[in-house]
C-alpha cells in the first residue's frame, strides 16, 4: 500500500493578518485585506493595491543584521515555517532530520532585492553592492534558510511553475513521503514581489484590476464585474508527515493530502485553455491519485484570479468534471479577500483547505453581487457555511499552461485514529 502523508501543522503570513488562527478567523469572516501599496510609492502605476502582510515585523523572528541580509520572501517563509513547526510539536531529533525535507514553491523568488541591488548598481557603482546580494535573490534561499533554521537534511529545492508553485511543492513532498523518501516534508508556498517592477509589469499585461477607488472590492472572482487579478505577497506553510510518523509522536492531524495531479495546457504562455482541458486533466489524475471518483468530492477551493478567462476555463473543467453535480457542488475562491500571492497561492489556499476540513466550514467568496450565471457553479457567498467535508479538491494554475490539483481528505474518513 501507498505511504499516506498527513498535515500536521499549519503556518501562514497573508494579506489578511500575521499568523495561522488570525488569518482563518478573517477568512470566514469575509474580510478583505486587499488595500493601496506602503511597500512602494505607486502613484505612478495604474493599479495601486494589493494585498500586503500587514504589521510584519521581521524582527520577531530574526534579529536586525539577518533582516538585513534576506529578501522579504525569506523573512515570510521563515515566519510561517516556524509558526508551522511549532503547531505540529515538532522538532527535528538527530534521528529524524535525515529523514525530513523542505519544499517549497517560489515563482519569482527575491525580486524586490534584485531591484534595490539593480538601482543601487545604477547609482552608486558596483563597489556598493552587498555581498549577500546574490543569495537575497535566489530562489532557493528560502528553503535553504528553513533547512539550516530547524536541522533538515532531507530533499531541500525550489519549485518554480508561476501560480502554480505552491500546490506542485506540496503534490511533490506528498510524492516523496509515498516513495519513502522522506518522513517530514516543510513545505508550501512564499512570494513577495509588491514592487514598483513587478506591478507595472502585470500592468503593461493588462493583467491587474484597476479599481483603484475600491480595493476591497477588486478581486470578485466568478463575478460579471471582474476586470483583472489583484496581486498580493505571503506564506503558506504545512507540515507534511508520513501517516505511520504523525500517530507514533501521538499528533494532531488536520487533514489528509490524498492525491495530487498536474499536467500542461500546452495552449499558451499565459493565457488559460479556452475549454480547461489541461485542467480537466489534472483534476482527473488528482482523483485517481487518491483513489476517488468525482461523485466523492464535496468541496472546490478555486484558483479563481478574478480574470475573464481564466475564471471561465476552470469553471468549464469543473463542469466537465462533475457534470450535472457542479450546479450543487460548494465552491470558494479564496483570492477574493487576500488576492493572487503568486507562487505562495497552493501553499496558503491549501492550508486554508485543511482548516475547512477540520473546523467542517467552507469560507465564503466575497464581493459575489454579479454572479456570472453563465459559469454555472455553486459559489459559497454570504457567509461561511457550516458542514462536514470529507473529500474536497483544490486547484492551481501558473502562465506556461501548467496545472496542479490536490485532493485533501478528512482524516477520520478512512478509519483515521
Amino acid at each position: 500500500m501507498k505511504k499516506r502523508a498527513v498535515i500536521t501543522g499549519i503556518g501562514l503570513m497573508t494579506p489578511l493578518a500575521v499568523g495561522r488562527e488570525a488569518s482563518w478567523q478573517q477568512l470566514v469572516g469575509g474580510s478583505s485585506g486587499i488595500r493601496r501599496f506602503t511597500l512602494f510609492d505607486p502613484s505612478r502605476l495604474k493599479t495601486q493595491f494589493g494585498g500586503e502582510v500587514p504589521d510584519f515585523d521581521p524582527t520577531a523572528w530574526l534579529d536586525k543584521p539577518s533582516v538585513r541580509r534576506t529578501d522579504r520572501y525569506t523573512q515570510l517563509a521563515i515566519a510561517a515555517a516556524d509558526e508551522a513547526m511549532t503547531d505540529a510539536g515538532l522538532e527535528l531529533e538527530p534521528a529524524v532530520a535525515p529523514r525530513a525535507g523542505v519544499l517549497l514553491g517560489v515563482a519569482l523568488g527575491g525580486l524586490a532585492s534584485l531591484e534595490h541591488h539593480h538601482a543601487l548598481l545604477l547609482d552608486k557603482g558596483p563597489e556598493r553592492m552587498n555581498p549577500f546580494m546574490v543569495p537575497m535573490m535566489l530562489a532557493n534561499t528560502a528553503p535553504g534558510m528553513l533547512a539550516i533554521r530547524h536541522g533538515a537534511q532531507g530533499p531541500n529545492y525550489t519549485v518554480t511553475s508561476a501560480c502554480a508553485s505552491g500546490a506542485h511543492a506540496i503534490g511533490e513532498s506528498l510524492e516523496l513521503i509515498r516513495r519513502g523518501v522522506a518522513d517530514v516534508m516543510i513545505t508550501g508556498g512564499v512570494e513577495s514581489t509588491l514592487t514598483e517592477l513587478c506591478v507595472s509589469g502585470f500592468c503593461a499585461m493588462r493583467a491587474l484590476s484597476t479599481r483603484n477607488d475600491s480595493p476591497a472590492t477588486a478581486s470578485r472572482p466568478f463575478s460579471l464585474g471582474r476586470d483583472g487579478f489583484v496581486i498580493a505577497e505571503g506564506a503558506g506553510i504545512v507540515i507534511l508527515e508520513e501517516l505511520e510518523h504523525a500517530r507514533a509522536r501521538g499528533a494532531r492531524i488536520y487533514a489528509e493530502v490524498a492525491g495530487y495531479g498536474l499536467s500542461a495546457d500546452a495552449h499558451h504562455i499565459t493565457a488559460p485553455h479556452p475549454e480547461g482541458q489541461g485542467v480537466v486533466l489534472a483534476i482527473e489524475r488528482a482523483l485517481a491519485s487518491a483513489g476517488v471518483d468525482p461523485s466523492d468530492v464535496q468541496h472546490v477551493n478555486a484558483h479563481a484570479t478574478s480574470t475573464a478567462a481564466g475564471d471561465e476555463g476552470e469553471a468549464r473543467a469543473l463542469r466537465r468534471v462533475f457534470g450535472e453535480r457542479t450546479l450543487e457542488l460548494p465552491v470558494t475562491a479564496p483570492k477574493s479577500m487576500i488576492g493572487h500571492t503568486l507562487g505562495a497561492a497552493g501553499g496558503i489556499e491549501t492550508a486554508f483547505l485543511a482548516l475547512t476540513l477540520h473546523h467542517s466550514l467552507i469560507p465564503p467568496t466575497i464581493n459575489h453581487e454579479e454572479p456570472d450565471r453563465d459559469l454555472g457553479l455553486s459559489l459559497v457567498s454570504g457567509g461561511a457555511r457550516e458542514g462536514r467535508i470529507d473529500v474536497a479538491l483544490k486547484n492551481s494554475f501558473g502562465f506556461g499552461g501548467t496545472n496542479a490539483s490536490l485532493v485533501l481528505r478528512r482524516f477520520d474518513a478512512r478509519g483515521g485514529v
